[in-house]
């Protein structure tokens, strides 16, 4: 039988961590939740939330579980992003890290708790000398999340109840990180079916002429996608 032959001593024992992406639109800026770290490796530079997985929990669990006891936020839907696995990722032992995204509106201030020594905010464009290879973790984080802006609605899940398309061009532009030319981008939006629904209504409070009003849609996935293209 397999058991008769086989003894874990005979493999090098690692660790398996998760860390968290979790992005939002904050003061017109695409900004990554940070925690400040207070033991080492890298006291005191920032990092992504998370930790190590215990012996009787799920990564999904421990991921949960991470983000609520290092930042005090909770009730998001957490997607794996990817596994990362080089050897010497941690100076401390052989450690897998499997990272979780989570793009969401309206998030709450994050409070500090467990080895954190601080959380925050942090505007993306900002981040630099992460702790491990967090900063590879972010930018992959970061790329994912633009990419669900071209193939899902959730850009109007950061727009009010009603929006104008230049406040939805307004998202885009931050979590693309790019200039949109806003008569391309009013024909793409409104030519997907099912993605925004017109009120019938009108606003002037983005200055100039009278906007129409739309809602979001009932679709979830766009087809034709949106595609980044920036202003020349």
């Amino acid at each position: 039988m397999l058991w008769d032959v086989y003894s874990p001593s005979d493999f090098p024992p690692f660790a398996v961590t998760v860390d968290l992406v979790v992005l939002t639109v904050r003061g017109d800026a695409l900004c990554a939740l940070l925690v400040r770290r207070g033991e080492a490796p890298f006291r005191g530079r920032w990092a992504l939330p998370g930790g190590f997985v215990r012996v009787d929990e799920s990564v999904d669990d421990a991921a949960v579980r991470e983000l609520g006891e290092e930042t005090g936020v909770s009730g998001l839907h957490l997607e794996q992003l990817g596994t990362y696995g080089e050897p010497r990722r941690d100076p401390r032992m052989r450690v897998v890290s499997v990272a979780y995204l989570a793009l969401a509106p309206d998030l709450p201030v994050p409070v500090a708790g467990t080895d954190a020594a601080s959380a925050s905010w942090v505007p993306v464009a900002e981040v630099s000398a992460l702790a491990f290879d967090h900063a590879r973790i972010l930018g992959d984080g970061v790329e994912r999340a633009r990419a669900k802006l071209e193939y899902t609605s959730l850009g109007t899940a950061f727009c009010g109840e009603e929006f104008t398309v230049a406040e939805l061009r307004r998202v885009y532009e931050i979590v693309w990180g790019v200039g949109l030319d806003p008569r391309n981008f009013h024909r793409k939006v409104t030519g997907v079916g099912g993605f925004l629904v017109a009120t019938g209504e009108s606003t002037s409070r983005d200055g100039g002429r009278p906007a129409a009003l739309f809602r979001r849609g009932g679709v979830e996935v766009l087809y034709p996608p949106l595609v980044r293209s920036p202003v020349a």
